[in-house]
């Protein structure tokens, strides 16, 4: 029996240096757009953790605040709302439609798994051109957990009426591939630049470059 694929969405689908334009011009420099998404995850895991769930949004927003504190900078309003509004209109990765296409055209069935919430990424799917190829998004917000808690990979997978193991994760997030792992199901990593595995959770048996390599692997490795 074929896996059921269930995509992480931010960096593994979509393109976050998008965002760079905007961070140059309000930061002054790009690289702060890293800085921010790490916050924003930091934080994410946090109200996991203590049990204090905001949406990703929220805490999207209150991670650039931080994060402009953190350079002791005022940001006005129109600025912020320019870097939130744009996480809804990131472009695909370039690999990412050839590499769907590969698996779609194959039997998989394809699905996103995102900490983002339902309206979130149903705009980003439809904005950039991806939404025919998912039949289904689940958000983190059905269980009020961020991913990599596996109480998230779980309830996709009981959404989907099938046991963990016959879920396949494919992210761009070391933490998320753990997470998924740990959950029982299986995963996929792509190593997009500067993501790299981490050596103390448990490794997936494919790994790959971009998605085009990926979805080759998956697909010998599934059918």
């Amino acid at each position: 029996m074929k896996k059921l694929i269930v995509f992480d969405v931010n960096e593994t689908l979509l393109n976050l240096s998008a965002l760079d334009v905007e961070f140059n011009r309000v930061f002054g420099d790009p690289s702060r757009r890293g800085e921010w998404f790490a916050q924003v995850l930091q934080n994410s895991l946090v109200a996991t953790i203590t049990k204090k769930y905001d949406d990703f949004g929220k805490i999207a927003g209150t991670a650039l605040d931080m994060t402009a504190q953190k350079y002791k900078m005022e940001l006005l309003p129109e600025d912020r709302s320019a870097i939130l509004s744009g996480i809804r209109n990131l472009p695909a990765h370039a690999d990412v439609r050839a590499g769907l296409d590969r698996l779609k055209n194959v039997g998989f069935r394809l699905f996103t798994l995102t900490n983002s919430p339902p309206q979130v990424v149903e705009a980003q799917l439809e904005n950039s051109g991806l939404s025919e190829y998912f039949e289904r998004s689940f958000s983190v917000d059905a269980v009020k957990r961020f991913k990599p808690d596996a109480e998230v990979y779980l309830m996709a997978a009981s959404e989907l009426g099938v046991p963990a193991e016959q879920v396949r994760l494919v992210a761009a997030h070391d933490w998320d591939v753990a997470g998924a792992l740990v959950a029982g199901c299986a995963a996929a990593f792509i190593a997009r630049p500067g993501k790299v595995l981490n050596p103390l959770m448990p490794v997936p048996d494919i790994v790959g470059n971009d998605l085009i390599e990926v979805a080759e692997k998956i697909v010998a490795a599934d059918t």
